[in-house]
């Protein structure tokens, strides 16, 4: 991993010298970028305010569809939840995770949409929140109700849902400047650092323990707006009251060994040595987090980029699930850890699930999910499968409550937050694009210049990445670009000339003098190659998209008269209707990318794929369904192994597919 240490001990924002001078003469007010106070180390990149980021293409489409979907509707769709009943909106109704779940990702979707019919649904959440705050900084329902079955019901106090409407709080404060949320977030953090030695962040659930890293972020960040030194002395309680995951990658088997953790807990935890490292610079704190993704990967890590956990770890069988909720939190760690520490690598897992993972696990609707989703899956029925929970065999049903409901109410985070994350303010006062997708973001550079950079790209399926620059005057900054791990020689050219090459694994910058009408052009060529993983599969990659076999996709709609009160009144089974039970020819580089000539505005579905491979293979006839899964895994390339005759398959990108084979067994010619 290559990284950029850049550093800076002022604030860039409202705070420079005669900044209120210049923004008096602007029609809008300038934005506040944030970077961190001393003593915390100075991290390279600085968050964008909310709203600043405006996506376009294929992602503004997914953006709309949530919009239409599950995320704009989910009061009318989930009414038992989300309602005035609400405990979050003072009612006698669930008080736990699944309202503030919802608002993380209903508020910046609102935000970045800039649409006043979600911003007005938003509000009552919020302001519920900011006007009941209790006399000793508390906040949130404070009552318990028999509502929610197999929910304690003295946890009214307990600490992990409040960590999630901190970060709603904290989103709403970044779109609006709404300074009451920085009073209330300072008394709750002296409320804090008074009860938690009292009441530890386990004391009513283990929830808190291993999710203290959300908590400490939000003290950190408003630290670095107050300044209070206080949040120093809470933010050493709550890493110690935190679940040690720094000692547990460096020092355990816990990667390892299956059923040690909670694949959710662990997706949200990951970034909480990281986190902590900004008050204590020690380099074991990113070896640590190092050596986790390694082993994570090692032993439980799947071509889609995420892991075995259903819901704790459960190792690399490509059958194993992962779930929903494990893809949106891994890719917020993934977005926090990259301001930090600038490392190529979580950019590129971040895209891995993004790209991969997330889209295959939603309906195009928005509405329809899974809460476990398989790398080879080739049956969605409603069927008790070898996970380590099991909800009456829903649990890779597609539906609006199919599993468990608490992806219901937690899948809108992750597109949001990843539109979110596509800039960053620099350290050096200027600009960084680290994750790709077609957007715009107006920000603010060198000299206090706003500027506004259009990008324009079909990336991931296009390897072209086209930035536009529109600014009042010229304005000298340095513009960084970050050039993946998995591609070999980038090439950067201004206004047609090349300007640069670089190799993949870092980021690079291009400092010149800007102008209005400059283009960047960053091509990043896609190769094709292959992973290896559980019993010795390949998977089919290119760029950072992994590839599955096209299996046609029968969907049966189904009526639940059985239980429609937790499972939702109707789901989708999905079975083959054509093979699945391929192997790939082992050494063989036979691979024929075709490209469609437009790109459909929601390109995830398998009619829209916008970039095929055609190669060649042979059916193993004894690799056959297992309890309505892909039976185990053929070993690959095992002697006098019986196989069909070779013909040619198509493979589409994971992120269009239902149905699919993404870990290949492999066979000789």
């Amino acid at each position: 991993m290559k990284r950029i240490l850049l550093f800076s001990t002022v604030l860039i924002g409202l705070s420079l010298p005669g900044l209120a001078q210049r923004a008096k003469k602007q029609s809008e007010p300038l934005p506040q970028y944030y970077s961190n106070r001393l003593p915390l180390y100075q991290k390279p990149y600085l968050e964008l305010p909310l709203g600043a980021i405006s996506p376009t293409g294929w992602l503004r489409t997914m953006l709309e569809n949530q919009r239409d979907g599950a995320t704009g509707q989910l009061d009318k769709l989930y009414p038992l939840v989300m309602n005035q009943r609400n405990g979050w909106l003072g009612g006698d109704g669930d008080q736990w995770e699944r309202g503030p779940y919802w608002i993380d990702g209903l508020l910046p979707l609102a935000y970045i949409l800039k649409d006043t019919a979600l911003i007005a649904k938003v509000k009552p959440w919020v302001e519920w929140s900011i006007n009941h705050q209790q006399p000793d900084g508390y906040f949130g329902p404070s009552k318990d109700y028999p509502y929610e079955p197999g929910i304690q019901r003295d946890n009214s106090r307990d600490w992990w849902p409040k960590m999630v409407m901190l970060k709603v709080l904290k989103q709403y404060y970044d779109a609006t400047g709404d300074k009451r949320v920085i009073n209330l977030m300072t008394k709750y953090f002296q409320y804090q650092l008074k009860e938690l030695p009292k009441h530890p962040l386990g004391h009513w659930t283990f929830w808190a323990h291993w999710r203290g890293g959300d908590n400490l972020m939000i003290v950190y960040w408003l630290y670095n707006i107050t300044g209070d030194n206080f949040l120093l002395d809470l933010a050493e309680v709550i890493h110690k009251q935190t679940f040690d995951f720094t000692n547990a990658f460096l020092n355990t088997d816990m990667l390892r060994t299956p059923g040690t953790a909670h694949g959710v807990n662990l997706a949200q935890g990951f970034k909480e040595p990281i986190i902590y490292y900004q008050q204590h610079p020690e380099a074991r704190y990113i070896e640590a987090t190092k050596k986790g993704f390694a082993d994570l990967t090692k032993y439980n890590g799947m071509a889609h980029g995420l892991y075995g956990a259903d819901e704790s770890l459960h190792g690399n069988v490509p059958t194993q699930g992962s779930e929903l909720c494990t893809a949106v939190e891994m890719m917020y760690s993934l977005e926090s850890m990259l301001a930090i520490t600038g490392e190529v690598d979580f950019a590129d897992q971040l895209e891995k699930i993004a790209f991969n993972a997330l889209p295959s696990q939603v309906f195009e609707n928005f509405i329809d999910h899974q809460y476990f989703q398989q790398a080879n899956q080739v049956m969605v029925t409603r069927h008790i499968r070898n996970f380590n929970v099991n909800h009456h065999g829903v649990d890779v049903c597609y539906g609006l409550l199919s599993g468990y409901p608490c992806c219901t109410s937690n899948m809108h985070q992750g597109w949001p937050k990843f539109t979110q994350n596509l800039w960053y303010a620099t350290a050096d006062s200027g600009v960084a694009a680290l994750v790709y997708a077609p957007n715009e973001v107006k920000v603010v550079v060198s000299n206090q210049q706003p500027v506004t950079i259009k990008e324009e790209t079909n990336y991931p399926f296009e390897e072209a990445i086209n930035f536009s620059i529109t600014t009042s005057k010229k304005v000298k900054f340095p513009f960084h670009l970050r050039i993946p791990k998995w591609c070999k020689k980038a090439t950067i050219k201004v206004n047609g000339e090349n300007v640069m090459e670089s190799e993949g694994d870092k980021i690079v910058q291009v400092t010149r003098e800007w102008k209005s009408g400059d283009r960047i052009t960053l091509e990043l060529p896609m190769h094709i190659y292959r992973n290896t993983w559980s019993e010795n599969s390949g998977s089919v990659e290119r760029g950072p998209l992994t590839y599955a076999l096209r299996i046609q996709e029968n969907i049966s709609k189904i009526h639940n008269t059985k239980d429609p009160i937790d499972y939702g009144d109707t789901y989708y089974e999905i079975r083959p209707g054509t093979p699945w039970n391929y192997a790939l020819i082992n050494n063989s580089d036979q691979y024929t990318l075709e490209k469609k000539t437009t790109i459909a505005r929601y390109p995830w579905n398998l009619d829209n794929a916008p970039v095929i491979i055609k190669t060649r293979a042979k059916r193993i006839p004894s690799w056959g369904l297992y309890n309505e899964m892909a039976g185990p895994l053929p070993f690959s390339t095992t002697y006098q192994m019986e196989v069909a005759e070779e013909e040619e398959i198509t493979l589409v990108p994971y992120g269009c597919t239902k149905l699919r084979i993404s870990q290949f067994p492999l066979v000789d010619k």
